[in-house]
């Protein structure tokens, strides 16, 4: 058999042990989907530009947008077996992890003056202070 015709014997499997349910479910499956689809095809180039100052793979970034946009697809396909597997591929390990924080090169050097437990207090490496515009004539 198919997958399409697994998937017309399960929506009517289902079908008949709940009724009408399934019509609400295939909608609400499609639209979240959809809107999957919509948000990672604008956060993967975030995505893949965060990989790549934090200095990882920027392999492991695509990878983990390819699985959002194909299980974005698998629910937009009308059938239980690719709810199923698109739930899979949304609870697999590592598609919505965060970024590690690089200790060699940290994101805010101000970071440091919120002590952590067991650590003493350290003063930030930004240095506050005042400036002056000077104006543009005087510039060239």
């Amino acid at each position: 058999m198919s997958f399409p015709v697994l998937e017309a014997i399960s929506i009517f499997w289902v079908a008949s042990a709940i009724g009408g349910w399934v019509l609400l479910w295939l909608l609400l499956a499609a639209v979240a989907g959809v809107m999957l689809i919509r948000v990672e095809r604008v956060a993967w180039g975030a995505r893949l530009l965060f990989s790549v100052q934090s200095g990882t793979n920027p392999l492991a970034a695509m990878f983990a947008s390819g699985r959002i946009l194909l299980a974005g697809g698998l629910l937009v396909f009308p059938g239980f077996i690719s709810d199923a597997i698109a739930l899979g591929l949304l609870l697999a390990p590592g598609t919505w992890r965060r970024r590690k924080p690089d200790p060699l090169r940290p994101a805010n050097d101000d970071a440091a003056a919120y002590p952590r437990e067991g650590t003493e207090n350290v003063t930030p490496k930004t240095i506050d202070g005042e400036f002056k515009r000077e104006p543009d004539d005087r510039l060239r």
